[in-house]
């Protein structure tokens, strides 16, 4: 048995409102929706975030994740400058001990996105 994917669903109560943040700020693409369901699926190059309105059997206030959702870049500055205005901020581009350089903005819906980038460690 192998896993071969992951793509997470995030909740939403305005599905407009969240596929527009995804494609006007993010630039990702809406390759399928469903309004009968209040789903869609959007992608952005290897990245899939499926979006939807939790249905009557999903008990559903405000959007709660104790985490964040986590994507690779190969170049994090450049993709910094492309959101940072657009977006609300939790915390600017910085490089860490563990060799990654990241940032993290906030959703529409307040969920935290968190971009990094593998930093080449040369040797001295």
């Amino acid at each position: 048995m192998v896993l071969t994917r992951l793509r997470p669903m995030l909740y939403t109560r305005d599905l407009d409102e969240s596929i527009r943040f995804y494609t006007e700020v993010l630039g990702f693409t809406c390759g399928a929706r469903n309004n009968d369901w209040g789903w869609a699926a959007l992608h952005l190059d290897d990245v899939e975030i499926m979006l939807a309105i939790p249905n009557a059997h999903t008990p559903f206030d405000a959007p709660k994740f104790t985490g964040s959702i986590y994507i690779n870049t190969d170049d994090a500055t450049q993709f910094w400058e492309q959101v940072k205005d657009k977006a609300r901020i939790c915390y600017a581009p910085e490089d860490f001990e563990w060799g990654m350089r990241e940032f993290g903005i906030f959703d529409n819906n307040g969920y935290l996105l968190q971009f990094g980038q593998d930093l080449i460690m040369e040797s001295p």
